[in-house]
């Protein structure tokens, strides 16, 4: 929270969240990300959790909001939204990074609904602040929800539109509803900070103006109106019916935190989908594999090519004329290197996958998707229906029939 993105302040506000975290940080504390209570809770757990993320300004005060209510898990302050990969404190302060100050919730869905925790989101924020929160001034302090799947964007568009039509804000809600994109932790000097720092943070919440806000429009925590859970509320994307599946076919990768993927993928794979990285070419899983088959994304295992499109281009990587689907492909402009290529990720699991350019086979388009084998799952022909693919059989049907 940058001083020079502020108007006027009062004495208070000499504790703002800038000079907080300079204090804070000398020695920065090395913190699980989880608090106490809400960790052990977490590791103690044995059924399914699911993720909502919250951008309301300073995320000192949006995290504690959701610090220990019920059915909450884990709440990590972070940046979201924007295109600069693990971005500092710092570079998200400058404005330049496209990342809000966000929260995002671990929560047991069968605890607490996404409706409730929509209304404590809605609690603790002026949605109708188009330039910020209180005091902190600036893109980064916007308001926003990011939606992890289909229902949670449902059920936040409606929550939005039933705060308009109470005529609780005389002005527009401007707080935006966003497809989720990428979340990084914050340093560890800003994690739980309202727990760990009670008497600082306390005195930045007064003299930002937000703690009079909150009590003057909602009259505290206990006006929160907490919605029982139900299928329809409860913010976890709808699965397939068992026994279908064809139906199957990838899962939302939204739903896994960070720690998950580590844990789901090898460091190598992990580093390439989340952290740009490329494989060694001639030294990779798939790069000489003839099978026939389908190529699938590691993290989400949305289809994205097939061995019929795959040719050797004598590069060392897997190389494709084209995507399966191209409603599964994301195109960016990547100018690292200090060159400019089209980098191509993964829509729904947004992995790196590679870069596509127009070197390719002519009488195939004249495009050469180069992949990382990290990036993907190969699901061989005779699996296709035993996995949830049996829809793509009909790409290894002879061509002659």
């Amino acid at each position: 929270m940058k001083l020079n993105h502020r108007s006027t302040f009062t004495a208070a506000l000499l504790f703002s969240c800038l000079g907080f975290s300079r204090l804070a940080a000398t020695p920065p504390e090395q913190i699980d990300l989880g608090n106490a209570e809400n960790s052990g809770e977490e590791s103690s757990m044995q059924g399914p959790t699911a993720l909502a993320t919250f951008a309301g300004g300073c995320f000192w005060c949006t995290e504690s909001a959701f610090d220990n209510f019920p059915g909450v898990v884990k709440v990590v302050s972070g940046y979201s939204g924007g295109q600069t990969v693990n971005p500092t404190y710092e570079q998200v302060c400058s404005g330049t990074t496209g990342h809000l100050e966000a929260i995002q919730v671990t929560y047991d869905p069968t605890k607490v609904s996404y409706v409730t925790l929509l209304n404590v989101f809605w609690h603790e924020i002026d949605p109708t602040d188009p330039g910020g929160q209180f005091a902190d001034r600036g893109e980064q302090y916007h308001t926003a929800i990011f939606y992890h799947n289909a229902k949670q964007k449902r059920l936040a568009e409606a929550s939005k539109a039933e705060l308009a039509a109470s005529r609780k804000f005389s002005k527009p809600i401007v707080t935006e509803i966003r497809e989720y994109k990428n979340f990084y932790a914050a340093e560890d000097y800003h994690q739980h900070y309202c727990t760990r720092h009670p008497v600082r943070y306390e005195q930045y919440r007064q003299g930002s103006g937000r703690e009079d806000f909150v009590e003057n429009t909602w009259g505290g925590k206990d006006k929160i109106q907490v919605v029982p859970v139900t299928e329809e509320n409860n913010g976890v994307a709808d699965l397939p019916a068992a026994g279908n599946p064809q139906g199957a076919m990838f899962c939302d990768p939204s739903q896994l935190s960070d720690a998950d993927l580590k844990k789901k993928l090898t460091p190598e794979q992990y580093d390439v989908v989340r952290k740009n990285g490329t494989e060694r070419p001639f030294a990779n899983a798939y790069w000489d594999n003839h099978r026939e088959g389908l190529y699938v994304d590691i993290v989400s295992g949305e289809p994205l090519f097939s061995s019929r499109d795959k040719y050797n281009s004598g590069t060392g990587w897997p190389s494709f004329t084209r995507p399966v689907d191209t409603n599964n492909i994301v195109k960016e402009s990547d100018g690292s290197l200090g060159m400019e290529r089209t980098e191509v990720r993964s829509k729904h699991g947004d992995s790196h996958l590679g870069h596509v350019f127009d070197d390719g086979p002519p009488a195939q388009g004249g495009l050469r998707y180069c992949i990382n084998s990290a990036a993907l799952k190969f699901i061989p022909k005779e699996d296709l229906v035993k996995d949830g693919y049996g829809k793509y059989e009909y790409l290894f049907e002879d061509k002659a029939k």
